[in-house]
């Protein structure tokens, strides 16, 4: 599901992309820029972590409509910052939390939960 860059979509193509891919992927990881080109720290220290226990996961890149991106996921999680990772549907955190994660041996089976 790619959409052209700066598209911009608005609040309701939004929200129903963040439906679709929450619940269609295992493990999804809202950010700033793309996997292979992030555009903020916090996203690409999220994005390395989360690659160093998985090989396969959803990224979607919020740049093209951040105010309709971060409205959408608040909704979802009750949390307005990005990145946002989700796994089996459920908010995980942020970079931040990911690395607390981390830190406590808890990332790889958080993100490989079956």
């Amino acid at each position: 599901m790619d959409f052209p860059p700066n598209q911009g979509l608005d609040q309701d193509e939004v929200n129903e992309q963040v439906e679709e891919v929450i619940d269609e992927n295992e493990v999804v990881l809202f950010m700033k820029g793309t996997a292979l080109m992030p555009q903020c720290g916090y996203s690409r220290k999220a994005l390395g972590l989360i690659d160093h226990h998985r090989d396969e996961y959803e990224t979607v890149d919020v740049l093209d409509s951040l105010a309709e991106y971060r409205a959408a996921l608040e909704d979802h999680s009750g949390w307005e910052t990005i990145p946002q990772t989700f796994v089996d549907g459920e908010f995980v955190g942020g970079s931040d939390v990911l690395e607390e994660l981390e830190e406590r041996d808890e990332l790889a089976d958080t993100l490989n939960a079956e």
